[in-house]
């Protein structure tokens, strides 16, 4: 029966739980992205170009998400790269703007102050209801539209 197997340890072997958690670096590329706190890590303001609508992301399939919508709409924006393997999402200037540091997020500079949004999914439906496009107004269209 099952309870006859001895159970196997979920821990590596010799390994002891702290009493107290502390952070160790971690090594890589990526191990630098991990940590456990929150907010910026160096200074950086974000570039903000002509245009009202600014995006910060990187060729991502979600920030080709955002990036696809707005050419859709044809809205004229600025789009600037945010190189997360080079930390860039930690900069004192994104994490103004989503405090996350994942991209994409956008900046809408037609309101005062600019308004912020962020989360892929919550950019296409702001700029979906800003433009009033590609969201059905029956609300069984709709609900399946966001089930997509």
């Amino acid at each position: 029966s099952m309870g006859d197997k001895q159970e196997k340890p979920s821990l590596p072997e010799g390994y002891k739980v702290p009493e107290v958690w502390t952070f160790k670096e971690q090594e890589g590329k990526l191990g630098a992205v991990n940590r456990p706190t929150a907010g910026a890590r160096h200074e950086k303001a974000l570039p903000v170009g002509k245009h009202p609508i600014q995006l910060y992301s990187l060729g991502t399939p979600n920030g080709q998400k955002v990036t696809i919508l707005l050419e859709e709409l044809g809205v004229e924006y600025d789009a600037w790269k945010i190189n997360i393997m080079n930390l860039e999402q930690f900069g004192s200037g994104f994490v103004e703007v989503n405090p996350n540091s994942k991209i994409p997020v956008m900046v809408d500079n037609n309101f005062d102050p600019p308004l912020r949004v962020f989360e892929s999914g919550h950019i296409l439906k702001y700029l979906a209801e800003k433009y009033d496009r590609f969201i059905p107004k029956d609300s069984r269209q709709k609900t399946e539209c966001f089930n997509w």
